[in-house]
């Protein structure tokens, strides 16, 4: 995020944070949103373009917007990158031979100037599913050790059973309040 951006946070002492959800299509990006909702998740299709909710966590109001992660739209992600003070990547545990194009994809992400400064949270999803990769295998396999340019940390969770979404999400809030906004 550009010094710009921070200095009008600054000086709006605005409370909102905006919060970009990707990762390769059925990685979980919708059920995660809608169990962090309070929703239903009983009936969700693939997501063709992008879904934005509005939740408030921590005094602080939360704009996340989850984007398709289907091969053929992940060309429109840079479409949402302006004003990003957080990326959440979800990965599918259980998909072992999905983990290289996820990471490929992940750190041509890490490039983007619109992106620069904005904090990392990396779910492990699908934690609940039998053979799921572990979060410490999943960092080795996307090289997130190598990865200075953001603040990151990886949970394992399941969209199903909410296993430490909440916890990751306080995470990234905290993580992006000690960046930009005055903590008294």
């Amino acid at each position: 995020m550009g010094l710009l951006t921070v200095l009008k946070k600054l000086k709006q002492k605005e409370k909102e944070m905006r919060i970009l959800m990707l990762g390769l299509d059925n990685a979980g990006k919708t059920t995660i949103l809608k169990r962090i909702n309070g929703e239903p998740i009983d009936t969700i299709s693939p997501t063709l373009g992008f879904n934005i909710k509005t939740l408030e966590r921590r005094d602080y109001k939360l704009n996340i917007w989850d984007v398709g992660g289907q091969k053929s739209l992940r060309s429109y992600w840079r479409n949402y990158f302006e004003c990003t003070d957080g990326l959440v990547w979800v990965v599918d545990s259980a998909d072992k031979r999905r983990l290289e194009d996820c990471k490929v994809e992940l750190h041509k992400l890490l490039q983007e100037e619109r992106l620069q400064g904005a904090s990392l949270l990396v779910l492990a999803n699908k934690q609940d599913l039998p053979g799921a990769l572990s979060p410490s295998e999943i960092a080795e396999l996307l090289d997130l050790p190598t990865i200075k340019t953001h603040h990151w940390q990886i949970y394992k969770c399941s969209a199903v059973t909410a296993e430490n979404l909440v916890k990751g999400i306080d995470w990234i809030v905290d993580d992006i309040a000690a960046r930009i906004f005055y903590v008294n």
